[in-house]
């Protein structure tokens, strides 16, 4: 197995872990439109989209159990990730020739990576994120992050230091609370 097939089967498990430990897939998210179930929904619906544009074909999942979609999904995103003949494939993006492995690094893991707080924090969990890629993520990112506002696709990024926790810094970079609880 190549090493993002290795990184991406780390973290979906994870993010499994949180989605069976869910008990209220209606509660609300820290993503003020969002309830549990939508965190799901988005993670399994745009990658197939964005795929289906670079020609590749990753079927969309559906259904009524946030659970089983995810795992369908992820299975399905594994299969793509062991397939060197795909993942090494160049394609053209907005930050010039990329393979489809740093495409889907760049994006696809990061946005598991962060959603995995959106999802504990619905639910009580705690994220269990790793404090060195945390600070890492927030060390590439916080350059970026006026980007990050323009796009519409964060809440307004804030810059915490470095008396707060890798955690805290990430989920403010992102546009979070880091104090929102679903209480």
């Amino acid at each position: 197995m190549n090493e993002l097939a290795t990184k991406h089967a780390a973290l979906a498990s994870r993010f499994q872990a949180l989605a069976e430990a869910v008990q209220d897939w209606d509660a609300p998210t820290p993503v003020a439109e969002w309830k549990a179930r939508d965190i799901v929904g988005h993670l399994t619906t745009w990658l197939p989209e964005m795929a289906a544009g670079y020609g590749i074909d990753l079927p969309k999942v559906t259904g009524d159990d946030p659970v089983q979609v995810w795992r369908e999904h992820s299975a399905n995103v594994q299969a793509l990730l062991e397939d060197d003949a795909v993942t090494n494939r160049v394609v053209q993006t907005s930050a010039g020739d990329q393979t489809i492995a740093q495409v889907l690094d760049n994006f696809y893991l990061a946005d598991i990576f962060m959603h995995q707080w959106d999802l504990a924090k619905a639910s009580g969990q705690s994220v269990g994120w790793n404090p060195e890629v945390a600070t890492s993520i927030v060390e590439g990112m916080t350059p970026m992050r006026d980007m990050l506002a323009e796009s519409g696709q964060f809440g307004t990024p804030v810059v915490l230091d470095e008396s707060h926790s890798p955690e805290e810094r990430l989920a403010a970079l992102i546009g979070r609370d880091p104090a929102w609880t679903a209480g």
